[in-house]
């Protein structure tokens, strides 16, 4: 009853929270921007440093921290285990927040033990190698729409983005595909078996779903004319017959489908987890001790955010509010820092439930065989993106309003839905006679 009364709470209070965090950050950046400007330097400078400041190493960051110790309370709860709460203070464990400054002084304080026949130079190198790549994709990611700002005389046009570049996607692609060599050196460089055993299994996995996760958004950039994520989230505000908004996951259900499971492959997270195998004691970081190791475990719940910022600017409308947008924009007026604010409250909101969706499969799913990791890549998710990409392409030309498109989106959605409804039935096996006796009431 108190859990379920912490998590109706925080559902009712959250997104007042991430909306008035919002708003903060917004004047923030103008505020930066306004200092910049008035010493001579262009204020793009002090927007860009205000927003990596504040989005990259606040929000990507904390986020990431707080899932170590979200994914340990949601796991107890799948196990129906207490979780953590042996670290309290003045007799409260605030919901096991606490173990993110333990974990940090464990991790800073454990003793230094590194293999003595390790490549020293590659050995030192990986960590920041396999973290620095998953760090930097948040970059093109825009959390909020831009809004002009007046501070004193001066207007500033502040957005919640880092960077808007014209190669958008690529340089997500091209960053994605740097973090095979951290796991790579990090295997190889320990000069350990088991190391090295995880590293190969780590490159193999990541370099076989890049392509399928490369393809699986070519119909997202045809159908929206565009490499930026910027623009892409802006288009989906359009409205198909009236009244349907024209999100990716209408437009693009096969290829979300295929683009979150690539993803989800390239985090190394169950059931994709053959890298890390825990209970075979293989992995590429096996070999690494504290913060080194730190480093590795937190790229893991970076990629997390990441993927959960990604999907949701390409396939959830980004910062659409998309529920009573339009009446929100009528009260707030859609040139005001308000609106500004809902909006970019609403893209935190779908990045946090996105991330949740990953930590229930993450302990739902059993993990997968090596071979049935590779068939599931090159069997299924590549055939079914090449296909999606051929049938985008075709209904866009036969109809460039996408209203066709849509549609066949639609029947896609529906489809999988009845398949997935249909396999879960069908997988249901009928409890024995005698776990029906142990599950009675008073066994």
């Amino acid at each position: 009853m108190r859990r379920f009364l912490g998590m109706l709470l925080f559902a009712m209070f959250g997104p007042v929270a991430l909306v008035l965090l919002s708003y903060g950050l917004y004047w923030v950046v103008a505020l930066v921007e306004h200092f910049t400007s008035g010493h001579g330097l262009p204020p793009t400078y002090g927007a860009a440093i205000a927003n990596v400041l504040l989005l990259m190493a606040g929000v990507v960051m904390t986020t990431a921290a707080l899932l170590t110790v979200g994914e340990r309370k949601w796991s107890a709860m799948i196990q129906n285990r207490i979780g953590p709460n042996r670290i309290k203070v003045f007799g409260t464990s605030v919901g096991g927040i606490f173990f993110l400054i333990a974990d940090a002084l464990k991790m800073l304080t454990k003793e230094n033990i590194e293999p003595s026949q390790r490549s020293r130079l590659m050995y030192e190198l990986a960590p920041m190698a396999a973290f620095a790549p998953s760090f930097v994709l948040f970059a093109v990611v825009p959390v909020g729409p831009s809004v002009d700002i007046a501070v004193g005389t001066a207007v500033h046009k502040v957005a919640l983005q880092v960077a808007s570049i014209d190669a958008g996607l690529l340089f997500v692609f091209g960053a994605a595909s740097l973090a095979v060599y951290g796991t790579a050196l990090a295997g190889w460089s320990s000069n350990s078996k088991l190391a090295i055993l995880g590293g190969v299994r780590a490159s193999s996995q990541m370099i076989s779903y890049e392509v399928s996760l490369g393809l699986a958004l070519v119909g997202s950039m045809m159908a929206y004319q565009s490499l930026r994520l910027e623009e892409m989230v802006q288009a989906q505000g359009q409205l198909l017959w009236g009244f349907l908004p024209a999100l990716g996951v209408f437009l693009q259900p096969v290829g979300m489908l295929v683009f979150f499971a690539s993803s989800f492959a390239e985090t190394k997270r169950a059931p994709f987890d053959l890298p890390e195998g825990e209970s075979e004691i293989v992995g590429y970081f096996v070999e690494y001790p504290g913060m080194k190791f730190g480093m590795m475990f937190l790229a893991e719940f970076i990629e997390v955010v990441v993927l959960a910022g990604i999907t949701a600017a390409i396939f959830f409308g980004g910062w659409h509010p998309i529920l009573f947008e339009q009446t929100l924009k009528d009260t707030f007026g859609e040139a005001s820092v308000a609106w500004a604010a809902i909006c970019a409250g609403a893209f935190l909101c779908k990045v946090l439930l996105l991330c949740w969706l990953q930590l229930v499969i993450r302990w739902t799913l059993p993990r997968f065989r090596f071979d049935q990791v590779q068939k599931l890549c090159w069997k299924m998710m590549l055939p079914i993106a090449l296909g999606n990409v051929f049938v985008s392409g075709a209904l866009i030309l036969l109809d460039g309003s996408l209203h066709l498109l849509a549609a066949v989106g639609l029947v896609e959605l529906v489809a999988m839905v009845l398949l997935t409804a249909a396999a879960s039935k069908k997988g249901e096996v009928p409890a024995p006679a005698h776990a029906a006796a142990h599950a009675a009431p008073g066994h």
